[in-house]
């Protein structure tokens, strides 16, 4: 039996069979179990010294590298002098770190709440939504995935993620515009490198798929709500929903009909965020709208769980009617890291990167979809990719953002192989 840290892989599988969380068996697709033993930048060892590159960075977490040198001195120097005081208490790294983070949104979202995980970002958002407008009703697209705590889950979309419990009070969902997937779509709607192969007959600079989704959520707006809601919760790509992009200047007029109804609009940008879309450092300025509340988490720190929400100071003061308190929230490590993060992705130029390789790999991938008749889509922007299989399967793409041209072209060979051999089978 091979041993790792005095522990044989045998009584790891019996420890996750019978002491960890059970979903842990149900959320995994491979055939054996990956012994994960360290980490470095884009690569991952396995307890058997076999190496693997990394396309998924722990569900899109990992942003600037696993271990990254920058990130890890940071985190050492902070625990050397300070693990843990609350914000009930001024210490540098925390405001520091808020007036980075500030300074790299658009005026006017400038106030900053620090958690603990996109969930309770998303929880916080929701509330201040509703204290603010004093509304309660708030719109989501199908296909979402904003959390899984108690109230992030009802702001969720999709039946995998739902339980027979009351969780959706006051939660209403549109319809998705996928342009793929979706009743319209064309060949000119998304903003990406990689168009759908559906016809498309609109007009040069006129969207007839982003017009009939408007409709829909005029539709919804006139059935399904009041006509007075707190807020529109959308993720610039979808993540979990299978990295979909939504036809162009829809967020623009989506968020114009929310706010004539006197709701607030919500950009989750857990995924998105810090970089990874490539074009800027947050997915909705790709669509030209600034959001009233931007939630964030994963890769905000690389891994370390650290989540925030950034708004406005008129919407901020809705907090001060009663008391809003985190004992983790920003803490010195996490802020220490997070901040490190916000200045690798600068040095390191990690957005540019991610444009440069997240174009190159979908372009590449592209031509594997024109190959072979097993996948239907290849849909994204920068390293937040999606490859969707013709058999309902999704493969998603959210690699460390220091991946390299060299990582995606040898990814490419193998699933090249990949679908090849699956094609073969399917044949035989």
């Amino acid at each position: 039996a091979v041993v790792v840290q005095g522990m044989s892989k045998e009584r790891m599988l019996e420890i996750r069979q019978q002491n960890c969380f059970p979903m842990t068996m149900k959320v995994t697709f491979y055939k054996k179990p990956v012994f994960i033993h360290q980490g470095h930048m884009q690569w991952l060892w396995d307890v058997d010294g076999k190496r693997y590159l990394d396309l998924f960075a722990g569900v899109a977490t990992v942003s600037v590298g696993h271990s990254h040198p920058k990130v890890t001195a940071a985190a050492e120097r902070q625990l050397k002098r300070l693990w843990h005081t609350t914000n009930i208490y001024v210490y540098p790294t925390l405001h520091e770190y808020c007036e980075k983070l500030a300074s790299n949104l658009p005026e006017p979202l400038k106030v900053v709440y620090l958690t603990n995980s996109g969930s309770e970002a998303n929880d916080l958002a929701v509330m201040l939504a509703r204290l603010h407008t004093g509304n309660f009703d708030i719109i989501t697209f199908r296909g979402s995935y904003h959390g899984g705590s108690p109230q992030s889950t009802g702001l969720v979309s999709n039946h995998s993620y739902k339980y027979p419990v009351a969780s959706s009070l006051g939660c209403t969902n549109t319809m998705c515009p996928d342009v793929f997937r979706g009743i319209w779509g064309g060949s000119h709607c998304r903003d990406s490198p990689v168009q759908t192969i559906r016809e498309c007959s609109c007009a040069q600079g006129h969207c007839m798929a982003k017009d009939q989704y408007i409709s829909q959520l005029r539709e919804t707006f006139a059935t399904s709500v009041p006509s007075r809601i707190a807020a529109f919760f959308g993720e610039p790509i979808q993540g979990v929903g299978g990295a979909v992009q939504y036809p162009k200047n829809y967020l623009k007029e989506a968020f114009e009909l929310v706010r004539e109804r006197g709701g607030l609009c919500i950009a989750d940008e857990v995924q998105t965020g810090f970089g990874r879309t490539g074009s800027h450092m947050w997915g909705f300025q790709s669509h030209g709208v600034i959001p009233d509340i931007v939630t964030m988490a994963k890769g905000i720190a690389n891994g370390f769980p650290m989540g925030a929400i950034v708004t406005t100071p008129e919407i901020a003061a809705s907090f001060n009617k009663a008391v809003h308190f985190n004992t983790f929230g920003g803490n010195p490590v996490a802020s220490a890291i997070a901040s490190s993060v916000l200045d690798t992705v600068k040095e390191d130029g990690l957005q540019k990167n991610s444009l440069d390789v997240g174009t190159h790999l979908m372009t590449e991938l592209a031509k594997l979809r024109d190959k072979y008749e097993i996948i239907g889509d290849v849909r994204g922007k920068g390293l937040m990719i999606g490859v969707e299989m013709v058999k309902d399967k999704t493969f998603r793409i959210k690699p460390p953002m220091c991946v390299t041209m060299d990582d995606a072209d040898f990814f490419v060979a193998v699933f090249n192989k990949a679908v090849h051999n699956c094609m073969e089978r399917r044949v035989r």
